[in-house]
């Protein structure tokens, strides 16, 4: 009975220490990558503005190819809305167009309502390099809330998303250069 209490009471004491140490933890990440590809700013824009177009680049998207899509509005276009429901790796959600810069930015939030609620704001930047060459850049921003942002001890966000958004940059490239 004895260790049994013991073992309780650290337990105990390791629970308060997270949520003391979360108190004072960082909420917010942000990760970024970015990419040049060989082709004008027009083309690698009019792609990327569509949000359907990710079933072909977004490794996100693509960890689920039997999941359940809902489109609301007209894709390419401010207010359009692309809903997912998908196994535990690709969770449930849906992001939306909010608004359009022509050849400049795309303006996506992302509402995540599994594994756990979360909103990303994920806009997608263009520039040209050249007259044929055109840099991307896909950003993820959001918060953790408190309790939750203790995981940000363990995690490095940008390690983690990172790669998913290189690889999916990397493969957007190979789409457009074809």
């Amino acid at each position: 009975m004895k260790i049994l209490l013991t073992i309780i009471g650290i337990l105990a004491i390791l629970i308060i220490l997270v949520l003391i140490i979360a108190l004072y933890s960082k909420r917010d990440y942000t990760v970024q990558r970015e990419i040049v590809i060989n082709q004008p700013v027009d083309k690698v824009f009019d792609y990327v503005r569509h949000l359907k177009n990710q079933d072909y680049f977004n490794k996100w998207v693509m960890r689920d190819p039997d999941m359940k899509k809902s489109f609301r509005g007209t894709d390419g276009t401010v207010g359009f809305v692309y809903g997912w429901d998908g196994n535990k790796q690709a969770g449930a959600g849906e992001q939306e167009i909010m608004s359009i810069d022509p050849n400049k930015q795309i303006g996506i939030v992302i509402r995540f309502e599994r594994p756990f609620k979360a909103i990303a704001q994920a806009p997608i930047t263009v520039e040209a390099v050249t007259t044929n060459q055109t840099r991307i850049r896909w950003r993820m921003s959001s918060s953790m809330k408190y309790p939750m942002n203790a995981m940000m001890l363990f995690a490095d966000m940008d390690r983690l998303l990172g790669k998913d958004l290189q690889w999916s940059l990397e493969k957007l490239k190979g789409i457009l250069e074809k």
